[in-house]
């Protein structure tokens, strides 16, 4: 029992949010949760929980039998479709129900209504309403609803989650419930909608088109495309770059007017002067993922290998829970999503499939003009058109509401106005158009994917996904490897989303969208693999304009780490996901050495530079080099450009580190060197020697990288729950590395899958099955997923109830 860590942790989680607060009225209900029989006290879970139990619940069809092994993974065997799907959301509910819940409020807007009083919060909420995503999820809810079989599955597992919070005690509610002293409300399929558009946000949210409006203060066009470019020098693309694209289906028109308007190189048109809105509440720019497939012509077994490691913020609870699902029409395997049915990467017994972000760009802005304080009218098309005035209501913890008017226009809502930002001048305000708000049915894919059998019905279950673009991995059993970039992207004329446009008519509207045919796509290539990173999918060759936030330093290692490789295991797959090499130290540390002026050095400086020269550039957890490199890199990024972004302001983005790199490679004296703020001219040597020396002084003497970098895996509520996080995790890799952990990020879920008969699959997650912090299930994976080990994935057979693996048992009955 982990009582005595657990009483002190939540003390002082107490009297962190005391101090948070600071004010006796909003104070969490201390009385009741310190109390005996209904406190924190009943969530202190013994070593030797039993989890069994015998249950008879409405709604259900028929006979479900959960058997649960050492893990505390559930492997549920029903025989109704509904009863899985029922079955499943029961058991979300029983071990992650204050996540499930607390996700679906923060993309509500609705956390200062459960949480205290904080300005950061409302502003957060305030964010995510005005963003439409209560918006987009009632819009999607419509579409799953029209689709009968959607609906029943939908409605199932609403059924499940609301079945245990029906059955629940007040003494068993999730810690946070008693800390913060609220209760679960029910659940519905629109929550379940919030939480597939929270993940949009995180997955497709991350665009720079306020930054590089503001950026044009200080730079060029040229400039731009020089800092940010559309293709990097070093990129290794999704599909083989010999790959022939026919012409394009659909080919946008550029307005006459966007060289005046949107392409000049000076600010935003003179008669607008709009400013754009500082703060903003944007997900990290790595979420990503790696994923890659090995055909079976290179494997030992002779079976094609699928692998799949999604980067996202690491938290507790964690954002996965492993399932398997077994019904008369499936048998699938995975990881699966608290708050949405289905296994969303995982395995059947016919196929494996995997995602990685494709950081493709589907989100504009465009600037509109209201005629009055009173938003109810703008301009567009010669003439004044009416708003759609939706009246936000926002209650604060305390009983206080705020109200907030969001304008929705024909481009969609209206984010930043004077009413939400100071930075906005009055009357001038900037809509967002996002595809998350169109009608889709995002589920409706996953019920089919953990179905499919072979490529044809994995394309079949894919082809109608719209948002958030995903590379769409695929190994099956009898061979084959495939990959699509699936989504609905925008036909974009040359140019077209990199800057907040003119929103006074049509003319920069979105003119179609790309078939879905011509998305980018390979199947059994020819060097017997395919890898996605995150980078830019296709070469120039491809006949579409496609901004996007690509990576680029993952693909080009994974690239030549399957180059290399034949009769491929297993193993040699975990290796490669917890590799640590870096191509990107591989081409700045030469660079580094070629500039640094020794004869300016301390002693403690040539240490550091001996370290740098011996490096073999692997972030390594113990490796001293890589935190010497990576604040070097970090003061270079400053020295080269912080001149210009000082005269940008706010908001701005740096150029990634690969752009900076490969820009002084080719051009050692490039403009950008010099600081423009002095009189004197400053050399790449001179400012190279500079960063070192920085770097050495903020690096103390014999620090690791993993002392350096600080992996902490937070509880969702973040630093007012520190005493529940799992800190300092003795680990290495980072963000441009195949193994991305950094401070808070990393690899959310590990999985490799051998499409042999029977299949052979691992896998592993940082945390625990349990979302108690009592439980000794709360976070035991993460030490072993901080080593590099996996668990094997038991796809379990009926036939073997009494395996000794099978520790609990859960039957679910019709009441």
């Amino acid at each position: 029992m982990r009582i005595v860590p657990f009483f002190v942790s939540t003390l002082v989680t107490g009297g962190l949010i005391f101090a948070l607060q600071n004010k006796w009225p909003k104070l969490p209900r201390v009385g009741a949760f310190l109390s005996p029989q209904q406190g924190f006290w009943q969530n202190a879970e013994p070593s030797d929980e039993n989890f069994s139990a015998d249950l008879s619940l409405p709604g259900v069809k028929g006979k479900t039998t959960v058997y649960i092994d050492e893990r505390l993974v559930p492997h549920v065997f029903a025989q109704h479709e509904e009863d899985a799907y029922y079955a499943q959301g029961y058991l979300h509910a029983k071990f992650r129900l204050w996540q499930m819940e607390f996700q679906t409020l923060a993309a509500a807007g609705r956390l200062s209504e459960k949480l205290w009083y904080d300005p950061n919060i409302l502003r957060l909420d305030r964010e995510h309403r005005r963003l439409g995503m209560v918006y987009g999820a009632e819009n999607a809810v419509k579409e799953m609803e029209k689709d009968a079989r959607s609906k029943a599955y939908f409605d199932a597992y609403t059924a499940g989650v609301n079945a245990y919070i029906d059955r629940i005690s007040e003494a068993d509610l999730p810690l946070e419930y008693k800390l913060l002293g609220y209760k679960p409300e029910h659940w519905s399929n629109l929550k379940t909608a919030l939480f597939l558009k929270m993940m949009s946000k995180d997955l497709a949210g991350y665009e720079r088109d306020l930054e590089y409006t503001n950026q044009r203060k200080a730079f060029s066009l040229a400039d731009m495309r020089e800092l940010y470019p559309e293709l990097s020098d070093s990129s290794k693309p999704i599909i083989p770059a010999a790959t022939l694209f026919a012409a394009a289906g659909i080919v946008p028109v550029k307005p006459t007017s966007a060289d005046s308007l949107y392409f000049r190189d000076t600010t935003l048109r003179s008669d607008s002067e709009l400013i754009m809105p500082v703060e903003q509440n944007k997900p990290i720019r790595a979420n990503g993922s790696n994923s890659w497939a090995v055909a079976g012509s290179r494997t030992a077994s002779g079976a094609p290998i699928l692998c799949n490691d999604p980067h996202l913020t690491l938290s507790l609870p964690s954002i996965w829970f492993e399932m398997q699902l077994h019904t008369p029409t499936m048998n699938v395997y995975g990881a699966t999503f608290p708050g949405s049915p289905s296994v969303i990467i995982g395995f059947n017994e016919h196929i494996a499939f995997g995602f990685t972000n494709a950081m493709r760009d589907v989100k504009d802005y465009y600037e509109i003009r209201f005629r009055d304080a009173s938003k109810k009218e703008y301009w567009y098309n010669g003439q004044w058109k009416a708003s759609d005035l939706r009246i936000e209501e926002i209650k604060i913890g305390g009983g206080e509401t705020f109200y907030d008017t969001v304008a929705y226009s024909v481009w969609g809502p209206v984010m930043y106005d004077a009413g939400f930002s100071n930075d906005v001048t009055a009357n001038r305000a900037i809509a967002v158009q996002w595809l998350a708000h169109q009608p889709s049915n995002e589920g409706a894919m996953w019920f089919q994917l953990d179905r499919a059998k072979n490529y044809d019905e994995f394309y079949a279950a894919i082809r109608d996904y719209v948002c958030p673009g995903q590379n769409m991995l695929f190994a099956g059993r009898n061979g084959e490897i495939a990959l699509w970039q699936q989504g609905r992207f925008p036909a974009r004329w040359d140019g077209q989303g990199l800057y907040v446009m003119p929103g006074d008519d049509s003319s920069y509207r979105w003119q179609g969208y790309i078939p879905q045919s011509e998305n980018p796509f390979v199947r059994n290539p020819a060097e017997g693999f395919i890898q996605s990173a995150n980078q830019r999918p296709v070469s120039g060759s491809y006949p579409y304009f496609i901004p996007g936030n690509y990576i680029t330093p993952r693909g080009i290692t994974i690239h030549e780490q399957l180059s290399r490789l034949n009769r491929v295991t297993p193993q040699m797959m975990m290796a490669l996901q917890n590799n640590t090499f870096s191509s990107l130290a591989q081409d700045a540390v030469p660079l580094m050495l070629r500039y640094i002026d020794t004869t300016l050095l301390s002693d403690r400086e040539l240490d550091c530079l001996r370290l740098l020269r011996r490096w073999d550039y692997r972030a390594t957890a113990e490796s001293q080099a890589t935190a010497i490199y990576q604040a070097t890199m970090d003061s270079l990024e400053t020295m080269i450009l912080g001149d210009e972004m000082a005269r940008v302001g706010k908001p701005s983005v740096y150029p990634d580190e690969q752009t900076l790199v490969e820009l002084l490679l080719r051009d050692s004296a490039s403009r950008f060197v010099d600081d423009i703020r002095t009189p004197e001219t400053e050399p790449l040597a001179l400012q190279m020697t500079r960063a070192f020396q920085r770097a050495c002084s903020v690096v103390p003497a014999d620090t690791e990288w993993w002392q350096f970098k600080n992996t902490t895996i937070y509880h969702l509520l973040r630093e007012s729950m520190m005493p529940l996080a799992h800190k300092g995790i003795k680990v290495g890799g980072w963000s441009n590395t195949p193994n991305a952990i950094t401070h808070k990020h990393g690899p959310s879920w590990r999985m490799i899958v051998e499409m042999s008969s029977p299949v052979t699959a691992y896998g592993i997650y940082p945390g625990g099955q349990s979302g108690n912090p009592g439980s000794r299930f709360y976070d035991n994976f993460t030490n072993d997923w901080a080593a590099g080990r996996y668990y094997t994935l038991w796809m379990m057979q009926a036939s073997e109830a009494r395996d000794p693996r099978v520790k609990w048992t859960i039957t679910i009955n019709p009441a």
